[in-house]
C-alpha cells in the first residue's frame, strides 16, 4: 500500500549547508556579526568576508574562522566604501552568494530632546548601509545569476521603548526596505529578509547590563532567558541556505517568545 505521493525526498541536512559559496558579512568583528561569520564557515562557506570598520578585528575574526575567512575594513555607510566593498568581494571568486548585514546601534534620547545630527547618525548606522550594500552587491548578484540577503532589524521596528524612537523608525523602515527587495529582485533569483531579534546578550550590552537588568530580561522571556548571538547567527544561516529558498520578503523575530504575549496585565 502505497499514499501515491511519488514526489523525491530531498536532502534536508545539505540544503542548510552553503558549501563552495562566498559570502560578506557586515559588522563582523563583534557579537552576532562574530557568531554569524563562525556559522557560515562552519556551513561549508567557501569564503566569508569579515567587515569591519575597525581593521583589527576584521583581521582577527577572519583568522578566527579559518582560511575561508578574507578581512575588509571600511565604512560602508558611505557610497564609495559599498562600492569598494562589492568589487573586492566580486573580485575573489567571480560572485558574491550571500550578504549578512548586522550593523547596527542605539542612542537613547527623547523625542523632544533629539537633535538632527542623533537622528541622521541613527539613519546612516541602521538603516543608509543597507540601502548601499544592497545596491552595490545587489548590482553584482543580478549580473551572476542571484543570491541571498539577510539584514538584522529589531522588535523596535515592530513596537516603541521610550528614549528610542529613531532607532525603532529606521529599524521599522530596514523591514519595509526588505520587502522591497524581495519584490523587486525577486525576478533576478535574490531572496532578501530580515531577523529582529529582541534583547540579546551581546558583548555590548553585556557590559552595560545590570544584574538585576539580565534577570528582568530572562523573567520578562516565555523561555526564561535571554537571546545569545549565536541564537542570531543561526537565524541567519538559515535564511541564507537553500532551507529557506522559498522564503523572501519576512521578517524573523527572534526574541524567546516576548512579543507573543498578551501586552496588558491581567487580574
Amino acid at each position: 500500500m502505497t499514499t501515491g505521493d511519488q514526489s523525491p525526498v530531498p536532502d534536508f541536512l545539505a540544503r542548510l549547508r552553503v558549501d563552495g559559496r562566498t559570502f560578506v558579512v557586515a559588522g563582523a568583528g563583534v557579537g552576532m556579526g562574530r557568531m554569524t561569520s563562525h556559522a557560515l564557515a562552519q556551513a561549508g562557506a567557501k569564503t566569508v568576508v569579515c567587515v569591519d570598520i575597525d581593521p583589527a578585528r576584521a583581521d582577527e575574526i577572519a583568522a578566527e574562522i579559518g582560511p575561508c575567512g578574507v578581512p575588509w575594513s571600511g565604512d560602508v555607510t558611505t557610497r564609495a566604501d559599498a562600492a569598494r566593498l562589492a568589487a573586492d568581494a566580486l573580485a575573489i571568486n567571480g560572485r558574491i552568494d550571500g550578504l549578512v548585514d548586522i550593523i547596527g546601534m542605539a542612542k537613547w534620547e527623547s523625542i523632544l530632546d533629539m537633535t538632527d545630527e542623533t537622528f541622521d547618525w541613527e539613519i546612516d548606522i541602521n538603516l543608509r548601509h543597507a540601502f548601499l550594500l544592497s545596491q552595490e552587491i545587489g548590482r553584482t548578484m543580478v549580473g551572476t545569476g542571484g543570491g541571498t540577503m539577510v539584514f538584522i532589524a529589531s522588535v523596535s521596528g515592530f513596537t516603541a521603548a521610550p528614549m528610542h524612537a529613531g532607532y525603532g523608525a529606521a529599524k521599522a523602515a530596514l523591514m519595509a526596505w526588505v520587502q522591497s527587495l524581495a519584490i523587486e529582485l525577486g525576478p533576478h533569483g535574490i531572496r532578501a529578509n530580515a531577523v529582529a531579534p529582541g534583547t540579546i546578550l551581546s558583548p555590548r550590552m553585556d557590559a552595560v547590563f545590570t544584574q538585576a537588568q539580565r534577570d528582568a530580561n530572562a523573567a520578562n522571556a516565555p523561555l526564561g532567558r535571554m537571546g545569545a548571538t549565536y541564537d542570531i547567527a543561526s537565524a541567519a544561516l538559515f535564511l541564507t541556505s537553500d532551507m529557506a529558498g522559498y522564503i523572501t520578503g519576512r521578517t524573523l523575530v527572534v526574541d524567546g517568545g516576548v512579543d507573543a504575549k498578551f501586552p496588558y496585565n491581567t487580574l
